[in-house]
């Protein structure tokens, strides 16, 4: 009793903030997982598409210079190595959707892989392939 009487003083004081009820994270319903799965199958069918259009884009430039002129051979090449990053995003981000699947399989979906905490439906709706929660992301980031 003497704790929640001081407990109580304090928030009144402004020494402590009560938390609020969103940061409360519950486990996801079926249907979050059902609208989440979705998304994620969505996802997975878009960057497979992305990454079949954008193959020749990474493809090697060729070195005749009597074709192309020198600037525009480095300009293609510079497109050519933007390509190709922005393909390495891509199969890592499609690597984390597979994943993701994995686990929605072995139902251990929307749990974060270093807290084991619950992610939360609405971080999950954003990026539906994180593997960590917004505090471990944060952490991971240095934040």
């Amino acid at each position: 009793m003497l704790q929640n009487d001081a407990v109580t003083m304090l928030l009144r004081r402004g020494v402590l903030r009560p938390m609020p009820q969103d940061n409360l994270i519950e486990e996801l319903t079926e249907e979050q997982v059902a609208l989440l799965e979705q998304s994620l199958r969505a996802l997975r069918e878009q960057l497979l598409k992305h990454l079949e259009a954008s193959s020749q884009s990474a493809a090697p430039v060729a070195l005749d210079q009597t074709s192309v002129g020198r600037l525009s051979r480095m300009d293609a090449m510079q497109a050519q190595q933007l390509a190709a990053s922005n393909r390495r995003r891509t199969q890592a981000r499609l690597e984390q959707i597979r994943a993701a699947l994995k686990f929605l399989e072995q139902g251990e979906y929307g749990a974060c892989s270093r807290c084991e905490e619950p992610i939360g439906f609405r971080r999950l709706q954003a990026r539906p392939e994180t593997p960590l929660c917004v505090a471990c992301q944060g952490r991971r980031e240095g934040r």
